[in-house]
């Protein structure tokens, strides 16, 4: 399989944040990407891809926001005592939807949380974490699968938002780019499937009323975890979109059987829709060692969800979303991707 990937990823660097009344170190540090890459090094066909611009950020993210997050940084000095990270105390609500002109107001218009900070090299790092997702679409279709390695994640992010540790969500970024290619212009409908331990909120958000991208969703049960305001069973897609948007929640605490029962019943929900290709939103953080995760997937559970994926026969991009600094973290990734490749063999 080939994975791409961008050095360019350790530019974003959070190293704390307060988790529950404590300052704790930061579970998405730039850590991540060399462990995450030294897994594949060696097993996979390592590539940096050509940065293509913005257009493929763009046909996902409103322009206002992308230019927030480039300037952003250029711009604290309009915050009184900023130190090494862009932060704000003052966050919109839904009733409160008019976009400010400063900067303060402006971060909390598109920032959900104080989790997801906007450092010196974010954006170099986020604009890059984009590109391999890209670039993962583009191989998929040529060869049947890729990996991106992108950090930092994205589902969480929404068209117009950033929030748990998400800024541009590479996976509706990929989503978009396989279906407006020439290769899928006979049958131009993709599927999502997103196993991360977190609801894929900020994807749920981008496609909930659109019918040409289905998304599902399976993942801890949000009632008292994040991000605790989507990812229920009955949001099922509105308007044009209803009917193309799939939770399967699960209750906390829940193993490889229960797992694996959801992705058979996800598939099933995919197969039905009949797409041209497949997102897989890859989130390791269900692992049952994962230090903020509330599932308790063993390494066997993701080769088994692996190669049941892989026999769906969809050419499939597969892109990085959550899984923390934990022991397991490396080893879960690598051998998630050589089960993909043996179920993929096996067709």
């Amino acid at each position: 399989m080939r994975a791409f990937h961008d050095p360019r990823s350790l530019a974003h660097d959070p190293d704390r944040y307060f988790r529950r009344g404590a300052l704790v170190a930061h579970p998405e540090q730039a850590q991540r990407y060399e462990v995450l890459r030294a897994a594949i090094d060696g097993a996979h066909r390592l590539a940096v891809p050509d940065d293509l611009g913005l257009a493929p950020m763009k046909a996902v993210h409103d322009s206002g926001y992308l230019a927030f997050l480039q300037e952003a940084w250029g711009r604290r000095a309009e915050i009184p005592d900023t130190g090494d990270e862009v932060l704000s105390g003052h966050f919109a609500r839904p009733h409160m939807h008019r976009r400010p002109v400063g900067m303060i107001g402006l971060i909390g218009y598109h920032l959900a949380d104080t989790s997801t900070p906007i450092r010196a090299g974010t954006w170099d790092a986020v604009r890059a974490s984009a590109q391999v997702a890209v670039a993962a679409a583009d191989c998929a279709l040529a060869e049947g699968r890729a990996y991106a390695l992108c950090r930092p994640p994205g589902h969480h992010a929404y068209a117009d938002s950033a929030g748990g540790f998400c800024f541009l969500n590479n996976s509706a970024i990929a989503a978009e780019r396989l279906r407006t290619s020439d290769a899928l212009a006979a049958e131009p409908r993709v599927a999502i499937l997103d196993i991360d331990v977190h609801h894929g909120n900020g994807t749920q958000g981008i496609f909930y009323s659109r019918a040409d991208v289905l998304t599902v969703s399976i993942h801890a049960d949000p009632a008292t975890y994040f991000p605790y305001f989507a990812g229920y069973a009955d949001e099922v897609g509105e308007g044009p979109g209803r009917g193309a948007n799939r939770n399967i929640p699960l209750p906390h605490g829940s193993g490889d059987d229960v797992f694996l029962a959801a992705i058979a019943d996800a598939l099933a929900t995919i197969d039905a829709y009949r797409p041209g290709a497949l997102v897989l939103a890859l989130g390791l953080d269900a692992s049952i060692d994962d230090p903020i995760g509330a599932l308790a997937v063993t390494t066997s559970g993701f080769e088994r969800a692996a190669r049941a994926i892989a026999r769906a026969r969809y050419p499939t991009a597969i892109v990085q979303e959550g899984g923390y600094l934990c022991e397991a973290l490396p080893r879960n990734l690598a051998a998630f991707l050589a089960s993909f490749d043996e179920g993929s063999r096996a067709r």
